[in-house]
């Protein structure tokens, strides 16, 4: 079986059903949304109804902080950006993409795999895992032997080799270049982000893991950006969003 993960999409409808075509050609047979399906972008709804008709074919999805937000509270805490984008997302939604949002879990498990937007500590706190030192802490409150998240909008992939102790190893995966997850090991995958990369290549991230061969590879997917921009730009949502989507961070 392979299990397509996707984080981060941002309302990004274009590089969402890029990641997904992709994902289907590559043989993808189970979805996993590791949070965030909106905020900064201008497709809010059409990104939950994707998203939701999978989850009904049996998808896993959790909840990440945009999604929180766009569904209560000030959003103060947040930069310019996120809130004004946040602000403008809730107008768009209706009773049942804001239910949708509401009912995420924080986490999702199945057999030995646990999702989770951002740090399995204390998930709700929405901790960015910017190091070993985090990302150890992850993994020793993770259940599971691979944990996939996403948040920082950066792929990586961390390494334990003493199942929850010590510091992780960390690396910054190829993309297209099968990862062999040893079954001895613990594993935390950053998936990246596929509606906003932040690492300095716009391409839209996510990642396969194929539970029979056991591996894990990371794919760049490239989409219409130009398109994108200019729905931002329509939208009146923040110039800066537009922008970010060419640059890449």
């Amino acid at each position: 079986m392979k299990l397509a993960i996707l984080s981060d999409i941002h309302s990004n409808l274009e590089a969402l059903q890029a990641c997904l075509t992709h994902a289907k050609a590559q043989g993808a047979e189970q979805f996993a949304f590791a949070g965030d399906l909106v905020g900064y972008g201008a497709d809010p709804v059409a990104c939950i109804e994707i998203v939701s008709g999978l989850v009904q074919q049996g998808a896993l999805a959790v909840k990440g902080n945009h999604d929180a937000a766009a569904v209560s509270g000030l959003c103060e805490t947040m930069e310019f950006n996120a809130r004004e984008s946040i602000y403008w997302t809730r107008a768009q939604l209706g009773p049942a993409e804001r239910q949708f949002l509401q009912d995420l879990p924080l986490f999702a498990q199945q057999e030995d795999m646990f999702v989770v937007h951002a740090c399995a500590e204390n998930p709700e706190l929405w901790t960015y895992i910017t190091g070993p030192r985090l990302a150890g802490r992850c993994m020793q409150a993770s259940p599971g032997r691979l944990t996939f998240s996403g948040h920082v909008h950066q792929p990586t992939l961390y390494l334990n080799l003493q199942q929850g102790r010590g510091r992780p190893q960390v690396f910054y995966p190829t993309p297209g270049v099968a990862l062999p997850l040893l079954s001895n090991r613990q594993w935390l995958a950053i998936v990246g982000s596929v509606g906003q990369p932040r690492d300095g290549n716009p391409a839209a991230s996510y990642a396969i893991c194929d539970r029979k061969q056991n591996t894990l590879t990371y794919f760049r997917i490239p989409y219409d950006r130009a398109k994108t921009a200019q729905k931002v730009l329509a939208a009146g949502l923040p110039p800066n969003l537009a922008k970010r989507l060419e640059r890449g961070y």
